[in-house]
């Protein structure tokens, strides 16, 4: 076997500050979670299935704490990231908010939403005319990750903290037809099926996250596995090995942590185009013991 580090010569950019909402309904065969298609012309995965978020914008940091539900404090020691300070903590908690309507169209907000469901101004301006409180409670964090220097899919990199959600079921979510071209509900199961038979594109973190719900059986565990511990974080070592580029993450042998932090593969190889984890389909749905995250 003939392995090799990518050159990591090259500069890499600076990650942005995202935010990734997966939102989850329950159903006879256990949670579902809500997918967008992006636009096939998107400069961030075009074409792939994902979950409504996107980048944090300069304005999602400047919204008064009066308009929040929770004090930027408690929004800070939800994410544990000892290098995120308050105010940074709940411009992710209003992106990830801000996203979910813009892509979908749900609303995490108390108050009049007249103003903001007319879409005649922007989010942020909307909100504030309208004074409406924003419910930063209803999303629980859930991992963090941020893209490799030099990631296999290529484009920008991103620190995005990903989000878990009950599904408000007072409104229906539906892709904005703009950005997102369609959506859908699935299983994590229905989802990475779906994927293996190449019915719909996955990149690494939708593939991995779906792979750790599938183990859950009702939105609820997977709200009490959220609460219960502080989000864990991936930052992904890419290899090159006998010419395939392979995609590592924790307790991996080629991972410089030990530490296992979330179940199913701990590794994807690029293959004829497609990622696959050592084993097959199955192993997106095999358990593991988890050692805590550090914080918890």
């Amino acid at each position: 076997m003939q392995r090799m580090e990518i050159n990591r010569e090259t500069p890499a950019p600076i990650p942005q500050a995202a935010a990734t909402v997966l939102m989850l309904r329950d159903s006879e065969r256990g949670p579902e979670a809500f997918l967008v298609r992006r636009h096939e012309k998107s400069n961030v995965h075009g074409g792939v299935y994902v979950f409504p978020g996107g980048k944090v914008d300069d304005d999602d940091f400047s919204y008064p704490s009066g308009l929040l539900d929770q004090d930027p404090s408690a929004l800070q020691a939800a994410l544990n990231e000892a290098e995120t300070d308050a105010r940074t903590a709940a411009g992710i908690f209003v992106a990830a908010i801000r996203e979910t309507f813009e892509e979908c169209g749900v609303l995490l907000a108390r108050g009049d939403p007249a103003a903001v469901a007319a879409g005649r101004t922007a989010f942020g301006q909307a909100v504030r005319e309208s004074q409406l409180t924003l419910r930063t409670a209803d999303l629980l964090p859930w991992s963090r990750w941020i893209t490799p220097t030099h990631s296999i899919t290529p484009g920008r990199r991103f620190d995005t903290r990903f989000f878990v959600l009950r599904a408000p079921p007072d409104q229906a979510a539906r892709h904005d037809d703009h950005e997102t071209i369609d959506s859908v509900w699935l299983t994590p199961r229905q989802a990475l099926e779906q994927y293996w038979r190449g019915d719909i594109a996955l990149v690494p973190p939708q593939i991995m996250s779906l792979s750790h719900i599938a183990g859950h059986a009702s939105v609820d565990s997977v709200l009490n596995e959220a609460r219960s511990r502080s989000p864990y974080l991936i930052c992904p070592a890419v290899h090159e090995i006998d010419g395939l580029r392979v995609m590592a993450y924790p307790s991996d042998p080629l991972h410089p942590s030990p530490t296992r932090v979330m179940p199913g593969p701990t590794r994807l190889t690029v293959v004829k185009g497609r990622l696959e984890p050592p084993g097959g389909l199955a192993a997106f749905f095999q358990t593991a013991a988890l050692e805590p995250v550090p914080g918890d």
